[in-house]
Parts: structure tokens; C-alpha cells; sequence
């Protein structure tokens, strides 16, 4: 006979493995954070301090993610999975896109969150009903797929480069930016060039996901799960990105990847209450990306001699001036204009 006791968790265990169900939980209800905002400032576009703080909560669920992948850096199958599932807890936002524009291709006729919510509250309960198996899956830091991971990165690094410096040029208004689009497209868009990219980008996610799901086994200092965690938003992300630029714009609607294809035009980010997901999904892109090329510098850092405190610090003033990037740019996209 099965034997229930053995198979089914005691209360004293599920309390025990809150790490485990936690993450999945909280993005769960993710996508009613953004509906509450949207649904504050709707009336008049003013931003109200209960609005303020809905926003601030939905930026918090992914600093939730990296916070539990930080807490615990035990070694076993139960720690490994709940480093994991917090790791999927920081791609909630670009991971709610993705879902999203894709259900809107297939036509599902519900509201996104009826099919997202269902989806992370299942596994929450697989995850914390479910016994983890034993894992002999130890870090074993494949060098080659690193230093590969980090040569095709400095090469994409060029596009992103040029791609947020454009960005930034929102601040000047729509027509600047469009006209420094339009040089930049005469270039990433060739017959030549595309390609590669595209090629590029996928290189990093399969080499990214894979270097996360090794290291993962093993927790580390806060840099290290920070550097995991940027990977796999941005792994998701970049995903994203080539679906609504290649499949949802170009093949599946055939309209123009241009300002009012990001910005939700002529709604905006903050006043459609589909775009508004996109407020924290690009912030938080800016951010990753930026940040994610700091932690790779650091790492070249101290494999070159540096001291470790000095590596840290260079590290936490490129994630200074990333946060910097990213909040000039979101200004740019909501509205803000220098002149």
C-alpha cells in the first residue's frame, strides 16, 4: 500500500518550505499591483501616493526574487530549487510581457491574469507538495561556455550601447529620437547585420540560462546571485524582445517597430491598462542589462588581480549610474522633455 505519511508533507514541513512556495505565490498576484495603479491614476493621470506605493510593490516583487536567492547558499536539492524558483521570481515582470502579447496572438479570450494567476498558484503547490530528488547537479563552471558567454555579450554590448543611447535621446522629443533610429537602422538592420544579432542574442540566452541553471546549485555572495538573477531576467527579456519585434509586429499585426509601438501611443505607458506592464519590464531591462555588463566587468576585474573591495565598488558605481540610465529613459517614455 502507498504510504499517505510518507508522500504528503506535515504542516511543520509546508511552514518549513515557505522558500519554496513563496516565490511563485507573490508572482502570482503581480499583474493586480499593476491593475490597482492603473486603476488610480486612470481618472485624471495624476499620480497619487497610494499609486505611488502600488508601483513601488510591483518593482519590489523581483527585489523579493533576489532576496531569497541571496538568503540561503546551502547545498541540496530543496535549497537549489527555491534559488531557482526566487530566480524566476525576478523575471515576473518581463516574464508577464512574454505571456501576455502571446495570449493576445492566440486570441485567448480572458484577461491575461486568469491564465497567469491559475499557472504560478499550480506551481506553487507542486513545488511545495512535491519531494525535490536528490541532485548531483554540483557547479562545475564550464569555462569555455563562460568565456564564450562573455565574448558574444561584449559584442551585443555595442547594440545596446547605441540602442539606449537613442533611448535617451527621447528626452528631446519623439522626431529626435526617430532620427537617430532611423541612422542606427540603417546599420543593425542590414541583411548583414540583423542575422548575426538576432544570432548574437540568442547565444547569450541559451549560454546565459544554462551558466544559471549550473550555478544556481550553489548560492553565493550577493554580486554572484545578482549577476544569475539579471541573467535570467534579461535571458527572458531578450525573448520578448525578438517576439514582439519579429513575430507580434513584423509577421503577426505587419505595423512598425517605432516610439508609439514601445510607448503604447497614443495611451502611454502609464494610462493603458495593457502597457502599463511595460513600465517596469523596460526600467527594469535598462537596469538588468547595464548592471548584468558591471558584474561581468567585475568579475574580469578580479580575475586580474584587483582587489576584491575595489571590484565591489566599481561594481556598485556602475549599478549607480545604471539606475540613472534607466530612470532618465522611463521619463523619456512617459512624457518627460528637456526643452
Amino acid at each position: 500500500m502507498l504510504d499517505v505519511s510518507r508522500s504528503v508533507p506535515t504542516h511543520s514541513a509546508l511552514a518549513q518550505r515557505w522558500p519554496l512556495w513563496l516565490p511563485p505565490l507573490v508572482a502570482a498576484f503581480y499583474p493586480y499591483l499593476l491593475d490597482a495603479f492603473h486603476h488610480l491614476v486612470k481618472s485624471d493621470g495624476r499620480i497619487f501616493p497610494e499609486a505611488a506605493l502600488l508601483l513601488l510593490a510591483a518593482f519590489a516583487v523581483p527585489a523579493l526574487g533576489l532576496y531569497l536567492a541571496c538568503r540561503d547558499s546551502g547545498i541540496g536539492a530543496e535549497q537549489t530549487r527555491a534559488r531557482r524558483l526566487a530566480l524566476l521570481l525576478v523575471a515576473t515582470p518581463t516574464l508577464y510581457c512574454f505571456v501576455g502579447v502571446n495570449l493576445y496572438m492566440l486570441g485567448v479570450p480572458v484577461a491575461d491574469g486568469w491564465v497567469w494567476t491559475p499557472a504560478w498558484l499550480a506551481l506553487a503547490l507542486l513545488a511545495t507538495f512535491r519531494t525535490p530528488a536528490t541532485s548531483g547537479d554540483l557547479d562545475q563552471r564550464p569555462t569555455p561556455l563562460r568565456v564564450a558567454h562573455g565574448v558574444s555579450g561584449a559584442l551585443v554590448a555595442l547594440f545596446i550601447a547605441f540602442h539606449l543611447f537613442n533611448h535617451l535621446f527621447s528626452l528631446a522629443g519623439p522626431e529626435v529620437h526617430a532620427a537617430l533610429m532611423e541612422r542606427g537602422r540603417q546599420v543593425y538592420r542590414s541583411p548583414f547585420v540583423e542575422p548575426l544579432l538576432v544570432i548574437a542574442l540568442l547565444f547569450q540566452v541559451v549560454t546565459g540560462l544554462q551558466l544559471a541553471w549550473r550555478w544556481s546549485v550553489r548560492g553565493g555572495d550577493f554580486q554572484r546571485m545578482f549577476q544569475l538573477a539579471s541573467g535570467v531576467f534579461l535571458a527572458v527579456f531578450i525573448l520578448g524582445h525578438l517576439n514582439a519585434v519579429f513575430v507580434f509586429a513584423r509577421t503577426w499585426a505587419g505595423i512598425e517597430t517605432d516610439w508609439a509601438f514601445a510607448t503604447g501611443a497614443p495611451t502611454g505607458l502609464i494610462m493603458d491598462p495593457w502597457s502599463i506592464r511595460l513600465l517596469p519590464h523596460y526600467a527594469l531591462g535598462v537596469f538588468f542589462v547595464l548592471a548584468h555588463l558591471g558584474s561581468g566587468l567585475r568579475v574580469v576585474l578580479l580575475a586580474h588581480g584587483m582587489a576584491r573591495r575595489n571590484a565591489d565598488l566599481t561594481w556598485w558605481i556602475g549599478a549607480g549610474c545604471a539606475s540613472l540610465v534607466s530612470l532618465a529613459i522611463m521619463l523619456g517614455m512617459t512624457g518627460l522633455r528637456l526643452d
